[in-house]
């Protein structure tokens, strides 16, 4: 329940329980804190999106979408909820886009330090054909400037690996596959030179990564899904997708 005397501020970052939900400056709708991005005004009297919720300060919070953030621009939304005169970059949306790309890759990074990367179409390839790879591998990751063949190749494999062991396991054991990333953007999170495959394996670094890489699905998805709360499944090769095999990722 929200209970400030300013319904589009916050008066800080909140770590209760309470601070589940927030309303949207544009739609006023109230949503999950998860498919809303809080916007904080820097020293500089810029507007900057405070991705982790954390920044000092007042926030005021748009859904999760590139179209809401333009619109909060274009209607002046920022200026209105902080009710002071603000540097608002017209690529705001722009820039929010490409801080979460950063988010995204940084996660893969550290999952990699951590040992929790496998890339290369063969490495990839023997860990889904592993016989407990369903378990072991926790997603599968594309350029989303790959050629179209290796990537059918390995997700028809993907799909290859749903036998009853794998009903078994349920639901929740289904294998993500990410295409949110271009070649160039997984070559500087990993350090290394035209990944265009990888596969992701369990771990705490994992469950991060796959957390900030849906948050980027929803944001450049949202519009076309009439909403921010879910992932979108796309068959073509160069589609921003966030989708586990056989279904969408909720």
């Amino acid at each position: 329940m929200l209970a400030h005397a300013d319904p589009d501020l916050d008066f800080g970052p909140r770590t209760t329980k309470s601070a589940t939900q927030r309303m949207c400056a544009v739609s006023r709708e109230v949503r999950p804190v998860e498919d809303l991005i809080r916007f904080v005004v820097a020293p500089n009297g810029e507007v900057v999106a405070d991705l982790k919720r954390k920044l000092p300060g007042r926030g005021l919070w748009v859904t999760a979408s590139r179209q809401a953030v333009a619109e909060a621009v274009r209607r002046h939304h920022f200026s209105k909820g902080f009710k002071r005169d603000l540097r608002v970059s017209p690529t705001l949306a722009t820039d929010t886009e490409a801080l979460l790309v950063r988010s995204v890759t940084d996660a893969l990074a550290m999952a990699a330090k951590a040992g929790q990367v496998v890339t290369g179409f063969s490495k990839v390839e023997a860990a889904l054909r592993e016989r407990h790879g369903r378990v072991a591998v926790q997603a599968l990751i594309h350029a989303s400037d790959g050629a179209a063949d290796g990537i059918r190749k390995l997700d028809s494999l993907l799909g290859q690996n749903t036998g009853p062991e794998s009903s078994a396991l349920g639901e929740s054991m289904r294998i993500p596959v990410i295409t949110a990333l271009t070649s160039l953007e997984l070559d500087l999170a990993l350090t290394r030179s035209n990944v265009i495959h990888a596969a992701l394996l369990a771990g705490p670094a994992s469950k991060t990564f796959l957390s900030r890489s849906q948050t980027l699905v929803r944001y450049r998805m949202a519009d076309a899904d009439k909403t921010a709360g879910t992932g979108a499944r796309n068959s073509k090769p160069h589609s921003t997708s966030l989708s586990r095999e056989g279904d969408d990722l909720q």
